[in-house]
């Protein structure tokens, strides 16, 4: 029997997505994400070049997107029962 590796991003218990990390690898996307998103806008300037910013943001959003998609439990709208 294979055994399974445990899901990074557990579904939400109400709603559709997913909650917060349960494993540490979880936790490095989530840290990775919030560090590159400051550092785009310490050094792109939002308020310079908004567009350029907003389509970083977006990239991003999308990447971590991907990563809950694939490491995630599969989402699907919940109403707190099992």
């Amino acid at each position: 029997m294979v055994d399974r590796q445990p899901y990074w991003f557990p579904a939400k218990r109400y709603g559709w997505g997913w909650g917060l990390p349960v494993v540490w690898q979880g936790w490095v996307v989530i840290a990775v994400f919030a560090s590159l998103l400051l550092a785009g806008a310490v050094f792109m300037m939002p308020s310079q070049n908004p567009i350029a910013f907003i389509a970083y943001s977006t990239l991003l959003g999308v990447l971590l997107l991907a990563v809950c998609w694939l490491k995630g439990e599969c989402p699907a709208w919940r109403w707190g029962g099992k």
